[in-house]
């Protein structure tokens, strides 16, 4: 007996409204979880953590003995120090 080959072409493959529209859908865009950093800030009074980086930066220029001329220096370490400090939920160290 002769195997019958079948000769009717396949028809492509339809796609569903369902994949078109997700083909044409915008991406979904995936909203960034909060940092840190972002928390801790909004929790600690603005008056409190200008204190802490007054006393942190105060502790900075005695280490140095108090020179002249590197006061923002040691006011941008103590305010990242503190900044740091806080968003782990430490307290500031006196070093």
């Amino acid at each position: 007996m002769a195997e019958q080959t079948s000769t009717t072409p396949r028809s492509p493959k339809r796609s569903t409204a369902k994949t078109e529209a997700a083909k044409t859908a915008a991406p979904k865009t995936v909203k960034p979880k909060a940092r840190q950093s972002d928390v801790a800030a909004p929790m600690i009074d603005p008056d409190h953590r200008r204190a802490l980086i007054a006393e942190q930066a105060y502790l900075i220029a005695e280490r140095r003995n108090f020179g002249p001329g590197s006061e923002v220096e040691d006011w941008l370490s103590a305010e990242a120090a503190v900044d740091t400090a806080l968003t782990l939920g430490v307290a500031p160290s006196r070093k």
